[in-house]
């Protein structure tokens, strides 16, 4: 599924609107009659009071399409317009007329505080207020309505994205926002959905086609796809039968230091438990037995440091290195690590202190090679590329970083978005109870893992991310978000290449 910018979305509604030969209130018909569906299929007639907010827009009119159908068919319905300015659109007063013809019991035109209605627990608001159009927060009384809503205990569903948001571009104001528990968007989520500032206003969403033409979906590659499990399905590259160890790649991980011989460990387990063939791991002399007794499907290889990797060499042409994670930044480790960028030919992963090392030596980032990945966390990212007002800045910035040196750039985060150039691929696998340490090292490794099995640089970025993902949710549902640990989801590795192709169960069918 793609996301689409608020103006390739308006675009979209124009090209529908020529080429179906429709009105742009019969589009806002489709998208309340999708809503009312939604609502009814899973209210079936309940009498419980619903309470439609609608603003003086198109989102509002939308809304009233909702409020009219649910009266239609039975629903007890009030029904609020927010009366914020005397500018009505076009379509918003058909609409109006409409639903006046259907009830006597007419909107309630809301000018104050002293408008505001009682609510209890069982009710449910539907946020109709301000759409994708909306170009400055709410304030004022709007402000307080909104903020009267936030604090009641009902359930909140809101039209397309929750009044006060910006589809694509940071909010203005947070107290003058809609916090809903579920999001009924059109046709595309919206950015938003996905980023942390933003993301916790949504709650879940689902997205409903309301019949946009469908030439401009298809070809319109949008300003990000979202990484479902049918898209990482057709990543998979299914082995052959007479396949060996030396099929699926040999991958170097460069790793640890005194202190942090866990980041070696689970960094080469990530590579194995993804599928690479051999892996040889290159430690600080201090690590040899460490990496020998806990992962003894590895090679392993030191320098001559006893705490720190002060030379990288190998004698042998790995098919991926990973390099990075846990071994510090002292001035021999980034004189080593740049030796490394200077002779690399395989595809390369760049994680932790590799990341740390390049933001302190500027001088690194012109040898980085080009299709490299790099997975930093925030912090690494900010000391990267550099400070952001917000996320969309954060990504611009991530943005401008991949096409300068041409590589890929995997932003992690509750829904870790992969970017390359100008298009960023949004993961959906995932939970918090992989925020814990090391998780980021087993990530690494099986990237490089994949790599090492012939997956181009974004494809393994995207796909190990995803499994990766995946692992975490199978560890976390069967010891709990909090048991969690970096060793389980390495583990969880391999399982998440079944659950990729396990069918969902299908619910009983009633009377079998």
């Amino acid at each position: 599924m793609k996301v689409f910018s608020l103006d390739q979305l308006v675009e979209a509604d124009k090209i529908t609107a020529a080429k179906q030969a429709v009105s742009f209130n019969e589009l806002m018909e489709r998208s309340g009659t999708q809503i009312f569906n939604w609502f009814h299929q899973r209210l079936q007639g309940a009498p419980v009071p619903v309470h439609v907010f609608c603003g003086i827009g198109n989102n509002g009119g939308s809304g009233l399409v909702v409020s009219r159908l649910l009266i239609e068919n039975g629903y007890n319905v009030n029904t609020y317009v927010v009366n914020y300015s005397d500018k009505r659109t076009k379509d918003f007063l058909v609409n109006y007329d409409r639903i006046k013809n259907v009830t006597k019991k007419w909107p309630l035109l809301m000018t104050s505080e002293d408008d505001f209605p009682t609510m209890s627990e069982n009710d449910i608001v539907i946020d109709a207020m301000f759409g994708t159009g909306i170009n400055r927060a709410p304030e004022g009384w709007v402000k307080k309505l909104i903020q009267y809503i936030n604090v009641q205990p009902c359930f909140k569903l809101a039209v397309d994205v929750p009044s006060g948001m910006y589809a694509d571009s940071a909010i203005d104001d947070i107290e003058a926002v809609v916090k809903v528990n579920h999001t009924l968007t059109f046709q595309s989520p919206k950015l938003a959905f996905f980023l942390p500032e933003t993301g916790n206003f949504t709650g879940y969403y689902d997205v409903l086609d309301i019949g946009i033409d469908r030439e401009f979906l298809m070809t319109n590659p949008g300003i990000a796809t979202i990484i479902s499990k049918a898209n990482a399905q057709r990543m998979y590259k299914q082995r052959d039968k007479f396949s060996h160890k030396g099929t699926f790649g040999h991958t170097l991980i460069v790793a640890g230091a005194y202190g942090s011989m866990g980041a070696a460990i689970l960094s080469t387990k990530g590579a194995f438990r993804i599928g690479a063939g051999k892996v040889t791991t290159l430690v600080p002399e201090c690590g040899y037995t460490i990496m020998q007794t806990a992962v003894p499907e590895a090679m392993v290889l030191t320098n001559e440091s006893a705490n720190s990797l002060t030379d990288i060499t190998y004698d042998f042409e790995p098919t991926a290195i990973a390099v990075g994670m846990g071994i510090g930044t002292q001035k021999d480790t980034v004189e080593a690590l740049s030796s490394l960028f200077k002779k690399a030919k395989s595809s390369i992963v760049i994680d932790a202190d590799a990341i740390n090392c390049i933001s302190e030596n500027k001088a690194l980032l012109k040898e980085i090679p080009e299709g490299a990945i790099l997975t930093p966390h925030a912090g690494e990212l900010e000391r990267l590329v550099g400070s952001w007002e917000n996320d969309y800045d954060k990504l611009e910035k991530v943005k401008a970083f991949s096409k300068k040196y041409k590589v890929v750039v995997v932003v992690k985060g509750a829904n870790t978005i992969t970017v390359f150039e100008d298009h960023l691929y949004i993961n959906t696998s995932g939970n918090p109870g992989m925020a814990t340490a090391g998780s980021g090292d087993v990530l690494s490794g099986a990237i490089a893992g994949l790599l090492s099995q012939g997956y181009d640089p974004l494809t393994a970025a995207i796909f190990g991310v995803y499994l990766h993902g995946s692992a975490g949710n199978i560890v976390s549902q069967a010891i709990s978000y909090e048991g969690a640990m970096a060793g389980d989801i390495a583990g969880a590795l391999g399982e998440a290449f079944i659950e990729l192709f396990r069918k969902e169960e299908q619910a009983p069918v009633e009377g079998s």
